[in-house]
């Protein structure tokens, strides 16, 4: 089976990448991608080294492109997008361009290629914040951000595709991924980075933002799953460890030997959910259940930052 896969060049998009090709021998992949800023991460990137891979360099705005490599693929996993929340409230207007018409742009080839099935990932974002309890897949979008609502855009186009032109979508709802090669803008390794440079790690506010944390590798195995069956409509994946952005950081710390003063309370995020949360009972029905703890996946990501500083310094925020 043949995948074109945007985005391929980003963090979970090369995670997911290097996940099929060991998991399928007689896969092939297609990787799209247009080498932003944050596809800075290639230097332990197995796929690169296979046969069964190729690298396309694109925007997933140039339809005529997209048109062209459509044709090639059996399926279509579409990862690329903007993701800094703080930059879409800066400059909104190009997270609608890449997220929303980007996707556009994917569908339309979708359709002149015949393909049947189209898989996109999304984000927990898209609901906004949980006051208590967690939200299923069938709850209303409430995004906060420009960033969140470019993916709940994204989402909602594509289910109307679905609806209008006969695609079968599958919509993936992850929350925060962590783990190897992930961009330091993002929290986790923003906080690592800094702590192996000896500078302070900033937290927002009073740092009380709860969030659900999932190791890269266990989104991965539940999108290939999902993939895999040929499993459609919404899902949400989360691991259950939800903890506050201080408790997040008070086991970085720990891991790290570091103590408290090396914590910088910052100016809170705006727009800044208080608390993201979702059910996961479709994807575990589905047959799917994380496998890496918490502490085990902290403490693997700050050694791979540690081993490999070349591939970020210069870029830590």
């Amino acid at each position: 089976m043949r995948f074109l896969v945007t985005g391929g060049s980003g963090f979970i998009g090369s995670n997911f990448i290097d996940h099929v090709l060991s998991s399928e021998p007689e896969a092939e992949i297609i990787n799209v991608d247009n080498l932003t800023y944050a596809s800075i991460f290639r230097s332990d990137f197995d796929a690169r080294f296979d046969k069964r891979y190729k690298f396309a360099k694109a925007d997933i705005l140039d339809s005529k492109k997209m048109n062209l490599l459509c044709k090639d693929a059996d399926a279509i996993v579409h990862f690329a997008a903007e993701t800094h929340v703080d930059n879409s409230i800066s400059r909104p207007k190009s997270f609608v361009e890449t997220n929303v018409l980007g996707t556009v742009s994917l569908l339309d080839a979708a359709l002149v290629a015949g393909h049947k099935r189209f898989f996109h990932i999304s984000t927990d974002e898209v609901y906004g914040s949980a006051e208590n309890g967690a939200f299923s897949e069938t709850d209303p979008m409430h995004p906060s951000s420009p960033y969140s609502a470019s993916k709940a855009g994204a989402e909602m186009t594509v289910f109307a595709y679905e609806r209008t032109y006969g695609l079968v979508a599958t919509v993936t709802r992850s929350s925060n991924n962590y783990g190897p090669r992930q961009h330091p803008e993002k929290f986790i390794p923003r906080m690592i980075t800094r702590l192996l440079e000896g500078k302070q790690a900033p937290i927002y506010g009073n740092g009380k933002n709860v969030r659900d944390w999932l190791h890269v590798s266990d989104n991965c195995r539940a999108i290939y799953l999902l993939l895999k069956n040929k499993l459609a409509g919404a899902f949400n994946i989360a691991s259950g460890d939800s903890l506050s952005n201080l408790d997040i950081a008070g086991k970085i710390l720990a891991i790290s030997g570091k103590g408290p003063d090396y914590l910088e309370f910052v100016e809170d995020r705006k727009g800044h959910d208080f608390r993201n949360a979702v059910d996961t009972t479709k994807i575990r029905q589905a047959g799917w259940k994380p496998v890496i703890r918490l502490e085990d996946g902290l403490k693997q990501t700050l050694e791979w930052y540690a081993a490999n500083r070349a591939e970020w310094q210069g870029h830590t925020i």
